[in-house]
């Protein structure tokens, strides 16, 4: 990969913490969507959810670009959450 395109080290490390953060909102927003009995509130959530799995999958592109990089895991953790009851296991 050309020079020019790879991220700096302070890129790399701000765009890393970026995506730690973003994937945090996201599994408190999916865990939260369980203890809240508003609907407007939940619907709200869930579009919370959406777009910012979106915008981490923006991120992870961006951050192919780093000079170094940790490998991705493929497998995910079980969700705590029953997903339609809402119910936490």
């Amino acid at each position: 990969m050309d020079q020019q395109k790879l991220l700096a080290a302070h890129e790399s490390m701000d765009l890393h913490e970026a995506i730690n953060f973003k994937t945090l909102c996201i599994a408190k927003s999916k865990l939260m969507q369980g203890l809240v009995f508003d609907d407007d509130l939940r619907n709200l959530m869930k579009k919370d959810v959406e777009q910012s799995i979106q915008d981490l999958t923006e991120l992870q592109s961006l951050y192919e670009r780093a000079p170094f990089q940790a490998p991705v895991p493929q497998n995910r953790p079980t969700p705590i959450i029953n997903g339609k009851e809402g119910t936490i296991h």
